[in-house]
Protein backbone atom coordinates (compact mmCIF):
# COMPACT_ATOMS: atom_id res chain seq x y z
CA UNK A 1 0.00 0.00 0.00
CA UNK A 2 1.44 3.39 -0.97
CA UNK A 3 1.02 6.44 1.21
CA UNK A 4 -1.68 7.82 -1.08
CA UNK A 5 -3.59 4.51 -0.83
CA UNK A 6 -3.76 4.65 2.97
CA UNK A 7 -7.28 4.78 4.50
CA UNK A 8 -6.33 8.05 6.21
CA UNK A 9 -3.77 10.49 4.88
CA UNK A 10 -1.77 12.05 7.70
CA UNK A 11 0.09 15.30 7.22
CA UNK A 12 1.86 17.56 9.69
CA UNK A 13 2.61 21.10 8.56
CA UNK A 14 5.05 23.36 10.43
CA UNK A 15 3.40 26.51 11.71
CA UNK A 16 6.28 28.54 13.08
CA UNK A 17 7.46 29.04 16.66
CA UNK A 18 7.93 25.30 16.88
CA UNK A 19 4.24 24.51 16.41
CA UNK A 20 2.61 22.02 14.05
CA UNK A 21 -0.87 21.75 12.50
CA UNK A 22 -1.90 18.12 12.04
CA UNK A 23 -4.20 17.05 9.18
CA UNK A 24 -6.15 13.79 8.88
CA UNK A 25 -7.87 13.19 5.53
CA UNK A 26 -10.38 10.34 5.27
CA UNK A 27 -9.23 8.70 2.05
CA UNK A 28 -11.96 6.53 0.55
CA UNK A 29 -13.37 8.84 -2.09
CA UNK A 30 -15.24 6.14 -4.03
CA UNK A 31 -17.02 5.10 -0.81
CA UNK A 32 -17.73 8.76 0.03
CA UNK A 33 -15.12 8.47 2.78
CA UNK A 34 -17.26 6.14 4.86
CA UNK A 35 -15.60 5.53 8.21
CA UNK A 36 -14.05 2.06 8.27
CA UNK A 37 -12.33 0.00 10.94
CA UNK A 38 -9.05 0.63 9.12
CA UNK A 39 -9.59 4.39 9.34
CA UNK A 40 -10.40 4.19 13.04
CA UNK A 41 -7.27 2.09 13.64
CA UNK A 42 -5.19 4.97 12.24
CA UNK A 43 -7.13 7.91 13.68
CA UNK A 44 -7.50 6.74 17.28
CA UNK A 45 -3.78 6.43 18.10
CA UNK A 46 -2.96 9.52 16.05
CA UNK A 47 -5.40 11.64 18.04
CA UNK A 48 -3.93 10.28 21.26
CA UNK A 49 -0.42 11.12 20.04
CA UNK A 50 -1.38 14.63 18.92
CA UNK A 51 -3.15 15.27 22.22
CA UNK A 52 0.08 14.49 24.10
CA UNK A 53 2.51 16.39 21.87
CA UNK A 54 3.26 19.95 22.97
CA UNK A 55 4.16 21.02 19.42
CA UNK A 56 0.78 20.09 17.89
CA UNK A 57 -1.38 23.21 18.11
CA UNK A 58 -4.50 22.08 16.23
CA UNK A 59 -5.97 19.19 14.26
CA UNK A 60 -7.90 19.32 10.97
CA UNK A 61 -10.33 16.59 9.86
CA UNK A 62 -11.40 16.54 6.20
CA UNK A 63 -12.31 14.15 3.40
CA UNK A 64 -10.75 13.25 0.07
CA UNK A 65 -12.40 14.57 -3.06
CA UNK A 66 -15.26 17.00 -3.50
CA UNK A 67 -18.31 14.86 -2.80
CA UNK A 68 -18.15 14.10 0.91
CA UNK A 69 -16.45 14.65 4.21
CA UNK A 70 -17.84 11.31 5.40
CA UNK A 71 -21.08 9.61 4.38
CA UNK A 72 -21.31 7.47 7.53
CA UNK A 73 -19.91 4.36 9.09
CA UNK A 74 -18.87 1.33 7.07
CA UNK A 75 -22.25 -0.38 7.13
CA UNK A 76 -21.24 -2.70 4.29
CA UNK A 77 -18.56 -4.06 6.61
CA UNK A 78 -21.12 -4.35 9.42
CA UNK A 79 -23.41 -6.29 7.08
CA UNK A 80 -20.61 -8.71 6.22
CA UNK A 81 -19.86 -9.21 9.91
CA UNK A 82 -23.51 -9.86 10.73
CA UNK A 83 -23.87 -12.33 7.87
CA UNK A 84 -20.72 -14.16 8.94
CA UNK A 85 -22.13 -14.54 12.46
CA UNK A 86 -25.17 -16.28 10.94
CA UNK A 87 -27.68 -15.13 13.54
CA UNK A 88 -25.32 -15.22 16.52
CA UNK A 89 -24.00 -12.04 18.16
CA UNK A 90 -21.25 -10.57 16.00
CA UNK A 91 -18.11 -9.64 17.92
CA UNK A 92 -16.80 -7.83 14.83
CA UNK A 93 -19.92 -5.67 14.39
CA UNK A 94 -20.12 -4.86 18.08
CA UNK A 95 -16.40 -4.13 18.13
CA UNK A 96 -16.80 -1.68 15.27
CA UNK A 97 -19.49 0.27 17.12
CA UNK A 98 -17.36 0.42 20.27
CA UNK A 99 -14.32 1.65 18.32
CA UNK A 100 -16.34 4.22 16.36
CA UNK A 101 -17.95 5.68 19.47
CA UNK A 102 -14.59 5.81 21.28
CA UNK A 103 -13.21 7.80 18.35
CA UNK A 104 -16.17 10.20 18.52
CA UNK A 105 -15.48 10.68 22.21
CA UNK A 106 -11.84 11.46 21.50
CA UNK A 107 -12.90 14.29 19.18
CA UNK A 108 -15.45 15.66 21.67
CA UNK A 109 -12.87 15.73 24.49
CA UNK A 110 -9.80 16.65 22.46
CA UNK A 111 -7.72 19.17 24.44
CA UNK A 112 -6.80 21.34 21.44
CA UNK A 113 -8.75 23.03 18.63
CA UNK A 114 -10.21 20.61 16.06
CA UNK A 115 -11.35 22.00 12.71
CA UNK A 116 -13.75 19.80 10.75
CA UNK A 117 -14.20 20.73 7.09
CA UNK A 118 -17.76 19.48 6.51
CA UNK A 119 -17.91 19.88 2.73
CA UNK A 120 -20.35 17.74 0.73
CA UNK A 121 -22.11 14.78 2.31
CA UNK A 122 -21.89 14.54 6.09
CA UNK A 123 -24.05 11.70 7.36
CA UNK A 124 -24.17 9.30 10.29
CA UNK A 125 -20.63 8.53 11.39
CA UNK A 126 -19.38 11.64 9.59
CA UNK A 127 -21.67 13.78 11.69
CA UNK A 128 -20.46 11.93 14.78
CA UNK A 129 -16.96 13.24 14.06
CA UNK A 130 -18.05 16.71 13.01
CA UNK A 131 -20.33 17.26 16.00
CA UNK A 132 -17.46 16.89 18.44
CA UNK A 133 -15.10 19.29 16.68
CA UNK A 134 -14.54 22.71 18.23
CA UNK A 135 -14.67 24.54 14.87
CA UNK A 136 -17.14 23.13 12.32
CA UNK A 137 -17.21 24.43 8.76
CA UNK A 138 -20.01 23.93 6.24
CA UNK A 139 -20.01 25.03 2.63
CA UNK A 140 -22.45 25.60 -0.20
CA UNK A 141 -22.27 21.84 -0.92
CA UNK A 142 -22.88 20.53 2.62
CA UNK A 143 -25.70 18.01 2.99
CA UNK A 144 -26.05 16.74 6.56
CA UNK A 145 -28.35 13.97 7.73
CA UNK A 146 -28.94 11.04 10.06
CA UNK A 147 -30.61 8.40 7.81
CA UNK A 148 -30.21 5.35 10.07
CA UNK A 149 -33.89 4.35 10.36
CA UNK A 150 -33.82 3.36 6.69
CA UNK A 151 -31.35 0.54 7.46
CA UNK A 152 -32.83 -0.66 10.74
CA UNK A 153 -30.49 1.29 12.98
CA UNK A 154 -30.99 4.56 14.93
CA UNK A 155 -29.22 7.95 15.04
CA UNK A 156 -26.11 6.86 16.91
CA UNK A 157 -22.55 8.30 17.27
CA UNK A 158 -23.79 10.53 20.10
CA UNK A 159 -26.79 11.87 18.16
CA UNK A 160 -28.97 12.14 21.26
CA UNK A 161 -26.42 14.65 22.54
CA UNK A 162 -26.65 16.97 19.52
CA UNK A 163 -30.16 16.28 18.23
CA UNK A 164 -31.60 16.50 21.73
CA UNK A 165 -30.30 20.04 22.14
CA UNK A 166 -32.16 21.33 19.10
CA UNK A 167 -35.23 23.50 19.75
CA UNK A 168 -38.85 22.48 19.37
CA UNK A 169 -38.40 18.77 18.68
CA UNK A 170 -36.41 19.39 15.50
CA UNK A 171 -33.82 16.78 16.49
CA UNK A 172 -36.46 14.08 16.81
CA UNK A 173 -37.94 15.17 13.48
CA UNK A 174 -34.55 14.84 11.78
CA UNK A 175 -33.92 11.42 13.29
CA UNK A 176 -37.35 10.07 12.42
CA UNK A 177 -37.57 11.47 8.89
CA UNK A 178 -33.90 11.49 7.71
CA UNK A 179 -34.51 15.06 6.45
CA UNK A 180 -31.18 16.58 5.34
CA UNK A 181 -29.82 19.88 6.62
CA UNK A 182 -28.16 22.40 4.38
CA UNK A 183 -25.62 24.97 5.52
CA UNK A 184 -28.21 27.45 6.79
CA UNK A 185 -30.02 24.78 8.79
CA UNK A 186 -26.76 23.60 10.34
CA UNK A 187 -25.73 27.13 11.32
CA UNK A 188 -29.08 27.88 12.90
CA UNK A 189 -29.22 24.58 14.78
CA UNK A 190 -25.65 24.88 16.08
CA UNK A 191 -24.42 21.93 14.06
CA UNK A 192 -21.90 24.21 12.35
CA UNK A 193 -20.03 27.37 13.26
CA UNK A 194 -18.82 28.82 9.95
CA UNK A 195 -20.06 28.90 6.37
CA UNK A 196 -17.15 29.09 3.94
CA UNK A 197 -16.77 28.55 0.21
CA UNK A 198 -15.63 25.05 -0.69
CA UNK A 199 -13.00 26.46 -3.06
CA UNK A 200 -11.26 28.16 -0.13
CA UNK A 201 -10.24 24.92 1.55
CA UNK A 202 -6.57 24.92 0.61
CA UNK A 203 -6.23 28.64 1.28
CA UNK A 204 -7.69 28.12 4.75
CA UNK A 205 -5.44 25.15 5.42
CA UNK A 206 -2.39 27.12 4.37
CA UNK A 207 -3.44 30.08 6.51
CA UNK A 208 -3.52 27.81 9.57
CA UNK A 209 0.26 27.55 9.35
CA UNK A 210 0.62 31.34 9.58
CA UNK A 211 -1.19 31.71 12.89
CA UNK A 212 0.79 32.51 16.02
CA UNK A 213 -0.35 29.48 18.02
CA UNK A 214 0.28 29.71 21.75
CA UNK A 215 -0.51 26.23 23.05
CA UNK A 216 -3.13 27.78 25.36
CA UNK A 217 -6.57 26.39 24.53
CA UNK A 218 -8.81 29.44 24.88
CA UNK A 219 -6.40 31.71 23.02
CA UNK A 220 -5.89 29.19 20.20
CA UNK A 221 -9.64 28.61 19.86
CA UNK A 222 -10.08 32.37 19.43
CA UNK A 223 -7.23 32.62 16.91
CA UNK A 224 -8.73 29.87 14.79
CA UNK A 225 -12.21 31.38 14.94
CA UNK A 226 -10.87 34.77 13.88
CA UNK A 227 -9.11 33.22 10.91
CA UNK A 228 -12.24 31.41 9.78
CA UNK A 229 -14.30 34.60 10.15
CA UNK A 230 -11.89 36.32 7.76
CA UNK A 231 -12.76 33.77 5.11
CA UNK A 232 -16.48 33.76 5.86
CA UNK A 233 -18.90 35.94 3.91
CA UNK A 234 -21.02 37.18 6.80
CA UNK A 235 -23.86 38.31 4.57
CA UNK A 236 -24.11 34.89 2.89
CA UNK A 237 -24.07 33.08 6.23
CA UNK A 238 -26.73 35.38 7.67
CA UNK A 239 -28.95 34.99 4.60
CA UNK A 240 -28.69 31.19 4.68
CA UNK A 241 -29.63 31.15 8.36
CA UNK A 242 -32.73 33.22 7.61
CA UNK A 243 -33.64 31.01 4.65
CA UNK A 244 -33.33 27.73 6.57
CA UNK A 245 -36.31 25.53 5.60
CA UNK A 246 -36.33 24.08 9.11
CA UNK A 247 -36.35 27.53 10.69
CA UNK A 248 -39.36 28.46 8.58
CA UNK A 249 -41.28 25.37 9.75
CA UNK A 250 -40.58 25.46 13.48
CA UNK A 251 -44.21 25.60 14.54
CA UNK A 252 -45.27 22.59 12.46
CA UNK A 253 -42.32 20.51 13.62
CA UNK A 254 -42.97 21.42 17.26
CA UNK A 255 -46.52 20.14 16.78
CA UNK A 256 -45.18 16.82 15.51
CA UNK A 257 -43.02 16.54 18.60
CA UNK A 258 -46.15 16.54 20.74
CA UNK A 259 -47.10 13.11 19.33
CA UNK A 260 -47.42 10.55 22.12
CA UNK A 261 -45.83 7.74 20.11
CA UNK A 262 -44.32 6.92 16.75
CA UNK A 263 -47.67 6.07 15.17
CA UNK A 264 -49.08 9.47 16.11
CA UNK A 265 -45.95 11.13 14.77
CA UNK A 266 -46.37 9.37 11.42
CA UNK A 267 -50.01 10.40 11.26
CA UNK A 268 -49.14 14.02 12.01
CA UNK A 269 -46.34 14.01 9.44
CA UNK A 270 -48.73 12.86 6.72
CA UNK A 271 -51.11 15.66 7.62
CA UNK A 272 -48.23 18.16 7.43
CA UNK A 273 -47.19 16.81 4.02
CA UNK A 274 -50.74 17.29 2.75
CA UNK A 275 -50.26 21.01 3.42
CA UNK A 276 -46.55 21.47 2.63
CA UNK A 277 -44.50 19.46 0.11
CA UNK A 278 -41.38 19.95 2.25
CA UNK A 279 -42.59 17.14 4.52
CA UNK A 280 -43.03 14.64 1.69
CA UNK A 281 -39.39 13.55 2.01
CA UNK A 282 -40.08 12.43 5.56
CA UNK A 283 -43.24 10.59 4.59
CA UNK A 284 -41.34 8.62 1.94
CA UNK A 285 -38.46 7.89 4.28
CA UNK A 286 -40.71 6.63 7.04
CA UNK A 287 -42.67 4.48 4.60
CA UNK A 288 -39.48 2.56 3.85
CA UNK A 289 -37.99 2.61 7.35
CA UNK A 290 -37.80 -0.15 9.94
CA UNK A 291 -40.91 0.04 12.14
CA UNK A 292 -38.91 -1.06 15.16
CA UNK A 293 -36.30 1.63 14.52
CA UNK A 294 -39.01 4.27 14.29
CA UNK A 295 -40.44 3.25 17.66
CA UNK A 296 -36.96 3.14 19.21
CA UNK A 297 -35.94 6.53 17.83
CA UNK A 298 -39.16 8.19 18.96
CA UNK A 299 -38.31 7.18 22.52
CA UNK A 300 -34.55 7.75 22.18
CA UNK A 301 -34.93 11.38 21.17
CA UNK A 302 -37.34 12.13 23.97
CA UNK A 303 -34.47 11.56 26.43
CA UNK A 304 -32.63 14.05 28.59
CA UNK A 305 -30.73 16.43 26.26
CA UNK A 306 -28.45 17.45 29.14
CA UNK A 307 -26.80 14.03 29.39
CA UNK A 308 -23.01 14.05 29.05
CA UNK A 309 -21.53 12.75 25.82
CA UNK A 310 -20.01 9.82 27.76
CA UNK A 311 -23.46 8.71 28.94
CA UNK A 312 -24.94 9.11 25.46
CA UNK A 313 -22.21 7.08 23.75
CA UNK A 314 -22.45 4.33 26.36
CA UNK A 315 -26.19 4.11 25.76
CA UNK A 316 -25.67 4.21 21.99
CA UNK A 317 -23.47 1.14 22.27
CA UNK A 318 -26.18 -0.80 24.11
CA UNK A 319 -28.67 0.26 21.44
CA UNK A 320 -26.32 -0.75 18.62
CA UNK A 321 -25.79 -4.17 20.19
CA UNK A 322 -29.56 -4.64 20.36
CA UNK A 323 -29.94 -3.62 16.72
CA UNK A 324 -27.24 -6.06 15.64
CA UNK A 325 -29.00 -8.90 17.45
CA UNK A 326 -32.31 -8.46 15.65
CA UNK A 327 -32.80 -9.08 11.94
CA UNK A 328 -33.67 -5.59 10.72
CA UNK A 329 -30.13 -4.17 10.61
CA UNK A 330 -28.67 -6.81 8.31
CA UNK A 331 -31.83 -6.80 6.22
CA UNK A 332 -31.94 -3.02 5.92
CA UNK A 333 -28.32 -2.76 4.80
CA UNK A 334 -28.88 -5.60 2.33
CA UNK A 335 -31.93 -4.00 0.77
CA UNK A 336 -30.61 -0.46 0.57
CA UNK A 337 -26.87 -0.84 -0.01
CA UNK A 338 -25.93 -4.42 -0.94
CA UNK A 339 -28.59 -5.89 -3.23
CA UNK A 340 -30.16 -2.43 -3.62
CA UNK A 341 -33.61 -3.82 -4.29
CA UNK A 342 -35.08 -1.35 -1.77
CA UNK A 343 -37.50 -4.04 -0.61
CA UNK A 344 -36.54 -4.75 3.01
CA UNK A 345 -38.49 -7.48 4.81
CA UNK A 346 -38.80 -5.83 8.22
CA UNK A 347 -39.58 -7.84 11.33
CA UNK A 348 -42.21 -6.87 12.30
CA UNK A 349 -43.43 -5.29 9.09
CA UNK A 350 -45.89 -2.85 10.67
CA UNK A 351 -45.44 -0.18 13.31
CA UNK A 352 -48.62 -1.39 15.00
CA UNK A 353 -46.96 -4.76 15.64
CA UNK A 354 -43.85 -3.42 17.40
CA UNK A 355 -43.96 -4.59 21.01
CA UNK A 356 -43.12 -2.26 23.86
CA UNK A 357 -40.84 -4.90 25.35
CA UNK A 358 -38.78 -4.98 22.16
CA UNK A 359 -38.33 -1.22 22.32
CA UNK A 360 -37.37 -1.46 26.00
CA UNK A 361 -34.65 -3.98 25.16
CA UNK A 362 -32.72 -1.40 23.14
CA UNK A 363 -31.90 0.73 26.17
CA UNK A 364 -29.76 -1.75 28.08
CA UNK A 365 -27.15 -4.35 27.24
CA UNK A 366 -28.66 -7.81 26.73
CA UNK A 367 -28.80 -10.05 29.80
CA UNK A 368 -26.48 -12.53 28.06
CA UNK A 369 -23.92 -9.90 27.05
CA UNK A 370 -20.51 -11.18 28.06
CA UNK A 371 -17.98 -8.97 29.79
CA UNK A 372 -17.97 -5.34 30.94
CA UNK A 373 -19.25 -2.41 28.92
CA UNK A 374 -16.39 -1.59 26.49
CA UNK A 375 -16.95 2.15 26.89
CA UNK A 376 -17.27 2.20 30.67
CA UNK A 377 -13.96 4.04 30.94
CA UNK A 378 -14.96 7.08 28.87
CA UNK A 379 -14.18 10.19 30.84
CA UNK A 380 -14.78 13.91 30.59
CA UNK A 381 -11.11 14.39 31.49
CA UNK A 382 -9.87 13.64 27.99
CA UNK A 383 -9.92 11.42 24.92
CA UNK A 384 -10.73 7.76 25.50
Amino acid sequence: MTTTDAPVLIEERPAGDGHTVAFACLNAERALNSLSQAMIAILQPKLAEWARRDDVAAVVLHGAGEKAFCAGGDVIGIHAALRAADGAPSADAEGFFAAEYRLDHSVHRFPKPVLCWGHGIVMGGGLGLMAGASHRVVTEASRIAMPEVTIGLFPDVGASWFLGRMPGGIGRFLGMTTTPMRAGDALWLNMADFRLDGDDREAVFEALTTLRWSGERAADDARLAQLLRRFEDGDTAATERRESPLFERQATIAGLDDAADAAAFVQGLQAAANQDAFFEHGVRAIAGASPTSLAVVHRQLAGDPRAAIETVLQRDYAMAVACGRRPDLAEGIRALLVDKDKQPAWSPARLADVREADVDAHFRLPDDYGGPHPLADLSADGPG
